[in-house]
């Protein structure tokens, strides 16, 4: 199972089309407020993140998760645009797994979930 913390249409669409095509299960949490509950009740293989998204704070949840024992070991990945250096340092600094530029996470969209669906 794949949690997202996507709002951005776009992506959404992109990862949900991409999820059906390979018969991969996908949560989309909408709520900032719930994430880290939904993490830890849904125990996820992998809990992308749009870095980008003001609405969701993907930094305290990296933050949040990576500092909580018993979440810890799920593998994060994030997005941005590239031209976000800062974004890119500070999630880092957060302790988050992968970090991808938008285009290169789209284009490996279908690999990233294959790996997640097979790593539970």
């Amino acid at each position: 199972m794949i949690l997202c913390l996507v709002d951005d249409l776009i992506f959404s669409i992109k990862i949900s089309t991409a999820a059906k095509a390979i018969g991969a299960e996908i949560y989309f949490e909408r709520a900032a407020d719930t994430v880290l509950s939904s993490i830890r009740d849904k125990k996820p293989a992998l809990v992308i993140l749009d870095l980008n998204s003001g609405k969701m704070r993907p930094l305290d949840v990296i933050a949040a998760v990576k500092a909580d024992d018993e979440l810890k070991g799920i593998r994060t990945l994030g997005f941005v645009s590239h031209v976000h250096a800062d974004v890119i340092a500070m999630a880092r600094e957060a302790g988050i797994d992968e970090v991808l530029a938008r285009s290169a996470f789209s284009d490996r969209l279908g690999e990233i979930l294959r790996s997640a669906g097979t790593a539970t």
